[in-house]
């Protein structure tokens, strides 16, 4: 009789199902991929064949141009709650991660036990993604981005609500937002128009495309116009949503008189802020905190949970102190992004 969990082998490259002959989130080219979301340390082109929501296939194709001929490779789309069939009889379930839009956890099940790969996840709600659903399993395979109990992210309310006051505040001015181009640029937009602004933001030219998907994908993001088209006048009074590195380049000389603020978990760091020159740090982040990871941990409640990538060390005692098992994985390729 086999050992259990045989069936599922960690590698540094990602986590590989041996009956299946197929990995998930691999970082090199493999014949078979199941992908959980689209950020470019979990998902890659260069595949025989990609298994992502529709969502997450899209985002590929236009990031890494999955799926368009040969070198592309194959795709297969799967959709929210939708179980299929591997080699070796694996059954794969995509299950909502609340990450950015097309996100999911893996469920596998094979010889009556269940894991769960979560990706990248969080659990506030977003208006540009499916919220996490808590999936019970026997191992539970987590992210620790965030996995410290310093981390805490505030109510993303009280963030808008600090960076439209800070534009009331200036209107000969702008204020100019930091913000990671796949997920988080969408979900700050998205936000602001929750709040009540309604005013067109202003976008650098390397959102516009991934932002478009967005939109066709039913998530309403209002008016949207970019920088290049218009003068310094038309942006003053007015939000710019970029990528972090154009905050401090010749870029945003073209901007009038730019407040810097910057969208991510990494703001709760103050050296962090300092260090990129932001004048308005906004803790926003797409992962979970300290809280929702332990929260969500109990709420699984898996016989083992094995961490993939963050800070390790922290949850590891955790699970100690609360007479849990738990070991972390050495993944490589697992970054901590411009979140």
């Amino acid at each position: 009789m086999a050992a259990p969990f045989s069936w599922i082998k960690p590698d540094p490259h990602g986590v590989y199902i041996p009956p299946a002959d197929c990995w998930v989130d691999p970082s090199k080219p493999v014949g078979k991929a199941l992908v959980t979301h689209g950020h470019a340390d979990h998902a890659r082109g260069g595949h025989g064949k990609t298994v992502a929501t529709p969502e997450t296939l899209a985002i590929m194709a236009l990031r890494y141009r999955t799926g368009e001929g040969p070198d592309g490779g194959d795709t297969r789309p799967v959709e929210y709650g939708e179980t299929i069939r591997l080699d070796g009889g694996v059954d794969a379930t995509y299950i909502p991660a609340g990450h950015v839009l097309g996100s999911a956890q893996i469920l596998l099940e094979h010889a009556g036990e269940r894991v769960v790969i979560t990706g990248d996840y969080k659990r506030r709600p977003d208006p540009t993604c499916p919220p996490f659903e808590v999936t019970p399993c026997d191992i539970f395979i987590t992210e620790a981005t965030f996995g410290l109990p310093l981390f805490t992210h505030p109510p993303i309310e009280d963030e808008m609500a600090k960076l439209l006051e800070r534009l009331a505040a200036y209107p000969d001015r702008c204020v100019l937002v930091g913000a990671y181009a796949l997920g988080k640029a969408q979900r700050v937009i998205a936000e602001l128009r929750a709040a009540g602004h309604t005013q067109p933001i202003y976008l650098h030219g390397a959102m516009e495309k991934m932002c478009r998907l967005y939109e066709e994908f039913g998530v309403d993001l209002g008016e949207l116009r970019m920088v290049m088209d218009h003068t310094k006048d038309d942006i003053r009074g007015h939000i710019v949503v970029a990528p972090p590195s154009a905050l401090n380049d010749r870029w945003s000389r073209r901007l009038p008189e730019p407040i810097t603020a910057m969208a991510s978990g990494w703001m709760r760091v103050r050296q962090r802020a300092r260090q990129r020159n932001v004048e308005l740090p906004l803790v926003i982040s797409d992962h979970a905190d300290w809280h929702e990871l332990t929260r969500t941990i109990q709420e699984v409640d898996p016989q083992e949970t094995w961490i993939t990538h963050g800070r390790e060390e922290a949850l590891l005692r955790w699970h100690q102190l609360h007479q849990r098992r738990a070991r972390a994985l050495a993944m490589v390729g697992r970054e901590d992004e411009d979140e």
